[in-house]
């Protein structure tokens, strides 16, 4: 890889130019250590085995503790408030000195399941490169953050030790294993670490950019709900050639509910459900429908489209618990079990949405079929605000890092851990970053992650934090306290 970096951009330093020139320099052993992460198979969901989160853990404490920076580095594991015990994350904190500010930064290692495998080009947990991109599951979401966060720690204290400097900010680093779990256990890691993650910046690697030339800072996440729904109609099967077109199966009663969350052109229609009010750029349709392949090659919704999936609600279901087509018997099926995943509105709370649209499913409920919820989770929106100095300064570093301006963004997908960690540390100002791109394919089968893209991420958060440290160096030339 060659650098790219724009050497010569307005506003760059001496110093921000060494910063880039140790990214450049470091990416072939940050690109083998993200391969060695993604070898590893951590799905933190409750169905898989715990053994490869825990050595996943385990891997990200000594990447951490080789750095030399942290006073500690450990690995921690709680129960979350139904006594579920959580998946392990790491901590790792240095604190600040000379009244300098504290980054905590943010990504997680836990990773989704692959899905069935003969839909991957390449062996999912046996990374590949494939001309710009590194392939893998958990590439990019969200190992690749792991690896923007290592790689800038380590330019920093490369350089600021090349030319004598001092490094008094504090540094915390927080490596979650269950995010793609809903992070059941985020709220015991505040309580039980509040002092070490407290920061007056919280970046957060675990979003996406506009293209892979262009960095984004999201300033929009719509929050989450996630439920089980069982649609019963009989207490027991029948023969459905005996009874088929007199009493009600539930596949029937599944299918009739089920629509009715969606409008004739697929957009919610459940009462109660709100959007947001902001602008979104627009997007050209056709190139929309090749990049996603709709074979039908029409889109859902109504409005722009990017508000679609920045500022409305979202149904889908992404489950069904019934006999497949190789066992499906002549049965009229008594009951039939569903995966709701619906995406929140910033400006409405997940408990109101979750309210609105389980009352909806019981209200049109047909053939008076009985239904159960549960295993219920909800996570909330969250809007950034974008007149803080914490977000001009990252700003500035994603400019310089990529040479390119960056864009104010949103993002469909839901990290439901910020407004926990805006409610903690109400004064803090949360920068959302990242290192996906339109074709990162994060959740589905082929994720991968662009290495130019990578290269700037870390070349981002290394000026961040490079600068920081720069702007507030002790003055050697004051007279030392009494008693030193």
């Amino acid at each position: 890889m060659t650098a790219q970096h724009p050497a010569g951009a307005p506003g760059t330093t001496p110093l921000d130019r060494e910063l880039l020139d140790r990214v450049d320099l470091g990416m072939p052993s940050a690109v083998a250590r993200l391969a060695d992460l993604v070898r590893i198979p951590s799905v933190s969901w409750d169905a898989f085995d715990r053994e490869p989160v825990a050595r996943s853990a385990e891997a990200v404490r000594e990447l951490l503790e080789s750095t030399g920076l942290f006073e500690r580095v450990e690995v921690h594991q709680y129960e979350d408030a139904q006594g579920r015990m959580g998946q392990p994350g790491v901590i790792a904190h240095r604190p600040a000195e000379h009244g300098a500010p504290t980054v905590l930064l943010y990504a997680h290692h836990d990773v989704q399941p692959t899905g069935d495998e003969a839909d991957w080009r390449t062996p999912p947990y046996e990374p590949t490169v494939v001309g710009e991109r590194l392939y893998g599951r958990g590439a990019s979401d969200d190992k690749a953050g792991v690896l923007v966060h290592l790689a800038a720690l380590e330019a920093v204290r490369d350089v600021v030790e090349a030319n004598d400097l001092a490094l008094p900010i504090g540094l915390s680093v927080f490596i979650e294993g269950e995010e793609e779990n809903g992070s059941r256990s985020f709220g015991r890691f505040l309580a039980e670490h509040r002092d070490a993650l407290a920061g007056d910046l919280i970046v957060v690697a675990d979003s996406d950019n506009p293209t892979t030339d262009v960095p984004g800072l999201t300033v929009a996440l719509r929050g989450n709900v996630a439920f089980n729904l069982t649609i019963r109609t009989l207490r027991g099967a029948w023969h459905s050639g005996m009874l088929g077109g007199l009493v009600p199966d539930a596949m029937l009663a599944a299918v009739r509910l089920l629509d009715t969350l969606w409008d004739e052109d697929g957009a919610v229609a459940v009462a109660g459900l709100r959007s947001h009010d902001a602008e979104a750029p627009e997007a050209d349709e056709a190139e929309l429908v090749r990049e996603t392949g709709v074979v039908g090659g029409r889109l859902i919704g109504r409005g722009p489209h990017r508000a679609r999936t920045w500022y409305q609600p979202a149904i889908t279901v992404t489950g069904i618990d019934a006999p497949d087509v190789a066992n499906a018997s002549n049965t009229l099926l008594p009951e039939v079990r569903v995966r709701i995943s619906a995406r929140v509105a910033p400006g409405q709370s997940g408990r109101e949405y979750a309210d609105a649209l389980i009352a909806h499913l019981h209200e049109h409920a047909p053939f008076g079929a009985e239904l159960e919820i549960d295993d219920l989770d909800i996570g909330e929106a969250f809007l950034v605000d974008v007149d803080g100095d914490g977000v001009a300064a990252m700003r500035a570093a994603l400019r310089d890092g990529w040479g390119a301006e960056p864009r104010l963004t949103g993002i469909g997908g839901s990290i439901p851990f910020l407004s926990e960690l805006a409610a903690e540390f109400p004064e803090a100002q949360i920068l959302v970053t990242g290192v996906e791109d339109p074709d990162t394919r994060a959740h589905s089968p082929n994720e991968s992650q662009h290495l130019g893209v990578l290269r700037r991420a870390i070349a981002a958060e290394a000026l961040l934090l490079g600068r920081l440290a720069a702007e507030h160096q002790p003055d050697r030339t004051a007279p030392a306290p009494a008693g030193e």
